[in-house]
């Protein structure tokens, strides 16, 4: 089939070449035509089968030499058309469930139209976005505060929903709504806030105005900055880049983005620094011993080396790196592997539970590991981001090169050092001041109240200059609720109430090789709520529109009215500096997400079944 569709392409790009185009409903739609025809062809051969040969030798791979065994031969080409069509009828069920969001890139007013004779393959994302892997996000629910006046949650300085959701949106579709992490989309972006004073590893910002999507509801906004250290003086690094080098990752958005963005990384190396290379695939090896980051041109070589094939025995590639990351260990610097995939481990443990206590086990000898997402189609983006959870390290999505120079060169200090670790945040809500919360984002890192005060139970860590934010969407007393009080509820203790406190926010967390917690806590004021949300700070503002975007994303159950059109007007009137554009592509993502929602994809019913 393969030929069939090459040849036919050829053809359609002779005559039909604004057909030609990537995203092309016409282009999708006749492709799904043409693949359902193949099957339904295949399918009536397999029932045709007659006139053939009485044997065929087949060779057979046995550990000392390659025998032959003989098979009937229209048993066997039965069996390798039926197991053809299986993949193909596959293929044809994938694209039918993403066509209607692709088909929504249609301008307005312009009709498919159909050539079953000359047909091109249709865009990968499109056959293989179901293949991808998110963890289930159920959202946050609306507290009472007079059920459950404490929230506690660890913070999250992970960024690659954002980058992953920008490549979806690139390629035509709006994004699942699991693969949408609110608190990463936020926290892709780096806010102004002022560093902290003397030897405090980060500072605390609160602020407080109306939510832009309720006015009658109150934001509060919970802002952390690190401590920021030059490149130069960055404690020496014993890094291990842990590489995957399986069939998967042979695509141009896999091995070859892979290898040019960790060439970013190794040219800001200094001579203190060292450099090991592992590779996995269908086994495991060692590319490069600790070498010194001055050693460029050796390192580069390596990489530049590497080619992709095998299948993928990742849990064997991590052993091995942390092995390599001990045999360098640098005493009071950074020992990290970085793990770059696609994340589509099927050899040796694959079981997620396992993959991730393998992760936590080993960070107990005082290396982290982050991980680099690659690739589309079998991404398994959920192991990327709990791996790197569980290795106390952080995960990063690298779409593109201008991706890798953010995560590793404009953002390499905290994504290499470690300030704090294990930071978790506590709000105790007053409840003479507010009826309701709910903590926007932050699903996954969501903890028991009891956890707060455990230092066994682990949390986030900030990097060197990381910022982190987190948004609580309240509501005061007096406002309408969302929730109906209980007609049975005990009253509360009123004498602990202080009424001129809106809530009381601690925060716990450990010095980078330290194991016993340090506390810091201090009231919020009622007095502190602004009365209008253009009274609040531009870095405010923006994290707000982020934070409805994603809401929105994920299908918008409490932003209200506020739609693409708002967020984009929010957003761009707090856009600010935006000294590397970040802020200019959110605003494009904001008009492509709007473009992709109201378009109305062609009936499903149009396209032939498999049979």
């Amino acid at each position: 089939m393969s030929r069939r569709f090459a040849g036919l392409a050829d053809q359609q790009t002779m005559n039909r070449e604004d057909d030609m185009k990537p995203n092309s409903p016409t282009l999708l739609l006749t492709c799904l035509l043409s693949l359902s025809a193949c099957v339904n062809h295949e399918q009536s051969q397999i029932s045709a089968q007659t006139n053939l040969p009485t044997s065929i030798d087949v060779p057979v791979a046995t550990v000392n030499a390659p025998t032959a065994i003989s098979v009937p031969p229209a048993e066997y080409e039965i069996k390798t058309k039926r197991d053809r069509v299986s993949a193909q009828g596959a293929l044809l069920k994938d694209a039918r469930a993403n066509y209607a969001p692709a088909m929504k890139m249609m301008e307005a007013g312009k009709a498919a139209s159909i050539y079953p004779s000359t047909v091109a393959p249709a865009p990968n994302y499109v056959q293989q976005q179901d293949r991808e892997r998110y963890g289930v996000i159920a959202e946050n629910p609306i507290k009472l505060v007079a059920e459950a006046p404490v929230s506690t949650f660890s913070i999250d300085v992970d960024t690659g929903s954002y980058s992953n959701v920008r490549r979806m949106l690139h390629a035509g579709s709006l994004p699942p709504a699991d693969s949408v992490r609110v608190e990463e989309l936020i926290n892709y972006f780096p806010y102004d806030y002022a560093l902290p004073k003397g030897d405090a590893p980060f500072a605390v910002h609160t602020e407080i105005a109306p939510a832009p999507w309720n006015p009658q509801h109150a934001l509060l906004r919970i802002g952390i900055k690190g401590q920021d250290i030059a490149k130069t003086n960055l404690p020496p690094a014993n890094l291990v880049f842990l590489v995957d080098v399986s069939g998967s990752m042979g695509s141009a958005d896999k091995l070859p983005l892979l290898k040019s963005s960790l060439a970013l990384l190794v040219k800001q190396l200094r001579a203190q620094d060292h450099v090991s290379l592992v590779t996995y695939a269908s086994g495991t090896r060692v590319v490069l011993e600790p070498t010194p980051g001055n050693h460029q041109a050796r390192i580069l070589a390596a990489l530049d080396e590497l080619t992709a094939g095998g299948s993928t025995a990742g849990a064997a590639g991590i052993t091995l790196a942390y092995d390599m990351a001990q045999q360098g260990y640098i005493k009071g610097g950074i020992n990290r592997i970085m793990l770059a995939t696609d994340g589509d481990f099927n050899v040796g443990i694959t079981n997620f539970d396992a993959l991730k206590g393998m992760a936590a086990e080993k960070r107990k000898g005082g290396v982290s590991l982050s991980t680099l997402g690659f690739g589309t189609g079998n991404y398994n983006e959920q192991l990327m981001e709990q791996l790197a959870d569980a290795g106390n390290g952080n995960y990063s999505y690298i779409d593109t090169l201008n991706e890798g120079q953010k995560v590793l060169v404009n953002e390499m200090t905290s994504t290499l050092a470690t300030i704090a670790k294990d930071v978790k945040i506590q709000l105790e809500f007053n409840p003479d001041a507010v009826s309701e919360y709910r903590l926007i984002g932050y699903e996954n890192r969501m903890l028991k109240r009891e956890d707060f005060n455990n230092d066994k139970v682990d949390a986030g860590e900030v990097g060197a200059g990381h910022t982190v934010t987190a948004l609580y969407e309240l509501t005061l007393k007096g406002a309408p609720g969302s929730v109906d009080a209980l007609r049975y509820a005990k009253e509360l203790n009123k004498t602990v109430a202080k009424s001129d406190e809106l809530a009381y926010l601690r925060l716990r967390y450990k010095a980078p090789d330290g194991e016993v917690s340090r506390l810091a806590q201090w009231p919020l004021y009622r007095q502190d709520i602004k009365s209008n949300i253009a009274q609040a700070s531009s870095e405010f503002r923006f994290a707000t529109a982020v934070a409805a975007f994603g809401q929105q994303l994920r299908g918008g159950t409490h932003t209200g009215a506020m739609d693409y059109a708002a967020i984009a007007q929010l957003a761009n009137e707090a856009r600010g500096t935006d000294r590397y554009g970040y802020r200019g592509e959110f605003l494009r993502l904001v008009d492509l997400a709007q473009s992709l929602s109201t378009h109305t994809p062609v009936a499903m019913d149009s396209i032939p079944a498999a049979q």
